[in-house]
């Protein structure tokens, strides 16, 4: 039986080839990425700013009353906006460290037993769809809210009385849907520690809890950050589940008010608005949109300059 022989060359250029497939097949998706983004980017400019032009940046950005359907119509999106930072930067507050513990339960301190319970109870909440959350929300939570907010405001002549559906409600939601995200993603970070960086600081006498927070977190900083930029992004896109908990009336976000979000601006008003009424939701989008995008970029630079100062 003759052996097949390849000769050096052969099987260089052969090598050389595949290297030069890959590098135009990776080069590609990652153009594909990039104008994906920048698509996203001019569509969204297009679309959100000539509103901007026909009604006039002041009175969109900083107007206070949202009537677009009036005899004379008024597009100001003030408390909107504000609801979407209030009703994000709440739930931020509250589910980022739930998350970020639960994760180092999980990777670090757990019993296995325990772990193999909590992970897929953590997964299934990843999966259930965000109308659930709503529904959910309006069954249990909204009544909890009215029952609390009948005693607060119990005998006032001047409070509006929204039946549970308010800002807190909304918060309390989205602060519950972020957290597979964040947990998920904090607990990978977590876990590629490398395990010599934990043996170093046994070896010197730290204790666990010591080990945690001084070792293992700063290790993990870059893909803890990545989690909260990813519950950010689920908590200000946010529209079905918010929907249904918040009221979806424009007002100021006080505890106990209804309120709208700028998702569910877009959600509920986009079936029927036309003319400059249909420009107006493009700019929400814009501004949503732009929302992101800053806060990505804004945590990008602060962990950047993070381990610029620790290097």
């Amino acid at each position: 039986m003759k052996q097949k022989r390849t000769s050096i060359i052969t099987s260089y250029k052969n090598k050389t080839m595949v290297e030069t497939v890959a590098q135009v097949i990776f080069t590609a998706c990652a153009l594909a990425a990039v104008l994906a983004v920048a698509s996203i980017t001019a569509y969204m400019v297009i679309s959100g700013t000539p509103a901007l032009f026909q009604v006039g940046i002041g009175e969109i950005l900083f107007g206070s009353v949202w009537k677009p359907t009036a005899a004379d119509p008024s597009f100001g999106i003030l408390y909107v906006i504000l609801t979407s930072i209030v009703g994000t930067a709440l739930a931020i507050l509250i589910g980022v460290p739930i998350g970020i513990f639960t994760a180092i339960f999980l990777a670090e301190t757990a019993p296995r037993r325990i772990a193999q319970i909590v992970k897929p109870a953590v997964e299934l909440l990843a999966g259930i769809p965000s109308v659930i959350y709503g529904l959910l929300g309006i069954l249990i939570l909204n009544p909890l809210m009215y029952q609390l907010e009948r005693k607060i405001f119990a005998g006032s002549q001047t409070h509006q009385f929204t039946g549970g559906a308010n800002l807190i409600s909304a918060v309390l939601v989205l602060a519950v849907m972020i957290l597979p995200t964040v947990i998920n993603v904090s607990e990978s970070a977590i876990r590629a520690v490398p395990g010599h960086l934990k043996s170093a600081s046994y070896a010197v006498g730290a204790s666990k809890i010591q080990t945690i927070f001084k070792v293992i977190i700063p290790a993990a900083k870059s893909g803890i950050v990545t989690a909260i930029v990813l519950g950010v992004g689920r908590a200000i896109g946010e529209a079905m589940a918010i929907s249904l908990v918040s009221g979806s009336s424009v007002n100021l976000p006080l505890p106990f008010n209804s309120v709208r979000f700028l998702t569910t601006a877009i959600v509920s008003e986009m079936g029927y608005a036309s003319d400059t009424h249909r420009d107006v939701l493009f700019t929400i989008g814009l501004v949503l949109f732009a929302f992101i995008m800053l806060i990505n970029i804004t945590l990008t630079k602060i962990l950047k300059h993070s381990d610029v100062e620790e290097g």
